[in-house]
């Protein structure tokens, strides 16, 4: 046996593993959906819980009118609801969106952003500003692009209420229409499904086991409080992730939870701001470590590359060993890929494009990785962070 036949034999192995953990991962992953939230949210009068719903807003006129009309037909059977909306100094007319809607329903308030302080990123400011006038026990943090099935609200905040304060969170179900969308979006959810443990998240006290994402984001007062908050993390770029691991150094529980039944969202309008997001997230996103992201991006490159290429290789020069183990190899990488999305909600078809999609993710990532440490940093929604 040969050293290159040894090779793809442990890379095909690897691969194996790989699909066997994303299964078994994605069964620990909990429904939304499944709590009898009727049962765990029982009205009590004027004892009744109230949620705040915090929602940071920078020129979102393409999203916040969708948004709050899907937050307002919510089912609030068991709790009582705010909605306050910050408007980030947008530059298109976001406000008078909000304004419009306020005067026709009182649950709804309108702050107006002021400029921003020194040291402080722009989301997590907006977030800082929204908890400061907020009344609620519970702090329900959506994005503008997001909308909400009426169940959404109520069966996530039964899960806080039920792990007994805490953070819920979960990924809404990604609309795509850009082949860039399709291509990346999904990827997301695809490396949690493939290296995070779920079950970890709740058992492990270790801040390295989490996931979390500002776009739909449930959390307690007093969980929030004793993070610290936006304030403690405010010049933090990938500020959901700061914050879910804030709250576990404070000792305070964390859900995972599988939301994509009950909430959609559309991160992103085209393939610039595809790059442009990931790009900005990646690197930060891995606390700048220069070793975990291009270790990352090689270990990818190996296990989701390689095969796809060893197939070619072999078509294209009748080696038939190189040609068997690069088909295995391309077929496990596809099949993780398809588990991935399907915890996503994400059509069949996504997975015979996963080569495709790594190439693209690998990229992006070299890029994060450049920009980062050169200095120059990253443009989002009209501001440099660096």
């Amino acid at each position: 046996m040969t050293a290159s036949e040894i090779s793809w034999i442990v890379l095909t192995g690897v691969l194996g593993v790989q699909l066997l953990f994303a299964i078994w991962n994605l069964s620990c992953l909990p429904k939304i959906r499944s709590l009898d939230a009727q049962r765990i949210l029982r009205p009590a009068s004027d004892d009744e819980l109230l949620v705040s719903v915090l929602i940071p807003a920078r020129n979102e006129t393409l999203h916040i009118q969708g948004c709050l009309e899907s937050v307002l037909a919510s089912d609030t059977s068991g709790f009582r609801m705010e909605v306050l909306v910050l408007d980030d100094r947008s530059e298109d007319d976001t406000a008078e969106i909000i304004q419009r809607i306020a005067s026709q329903d009182s649950r709804v308030r309108l702050l107006q952003g002021v400029d921003l302080p020194p040291g402080w990123m722009g989301k997590s400011h907006a977030c800082h500003r929204l908890v400061q006038e907020a009344a609620g026990q519970w702090y329900m943090f959506v994005d503008a692009d997001v909308r909400l099935k009426p169940t959404a609200i109520r069966q996530t905040l039964a899960a806080g209420v039920e792990q007994g304060g805490g953070l819920v969170t979960g990924f809404p179900y990604q609309v795509t229409k850009t082949w860039m969308e399709k291509l990346v979006v999904p990827m997301m959810v695809f490396t949690i499904i493939s290296h995070l443990p779920i079950f970890m998240i709740r058992r492990s006290s270790s801040p390295l086991f989490v996931a979390a994402t500002g776009a739909f984001l449930l959390i307690h007062r007093s969980s929030y409080e004793a993070s610290g908050g936006h304030a403690a993390i405010q010049a933090h770029l990938v500020d959901d992730m700061s914050l879910a691991k804030a709250v576990k150094r404070a000792g305070h529980p964390i859900t995972l939870a599988d939301v994509h039944d009950v909430t959609t969202t559309r991160m992103y309008q085209n393939g610039s701001e595809v790059w442009n997001g990931y790009k900005k997230n990646m690197y930060e996103g891995l606390g700048r470590k220069d070793a975990l992201l291009l270790g990352t991006l090689l270990m990818y490159t190996l296990m989701y590359l390689v095969p796809p290429l060893g197939l070619i290789f072999g078509v294209f020069t009748g080696d038939m060993t190189t040609l068997m183990y690069g088909l295995t190899g391309t077929l496990l990488g596809m099949a993780v890929k398809r588990v991935a999305d399907y915890a996503g909600g994400q059509p069949w078809w996504l997975a015979l494009l996963q080569p495709i999609s790594m190439a693209c993710v690998i990229a992006i990532g070299v890029a994060s990785w450049r920009a980062g440490r050169s200095g120059k940093g990253y443009v989002w929604k009209g501001r440099r962070y660096n």
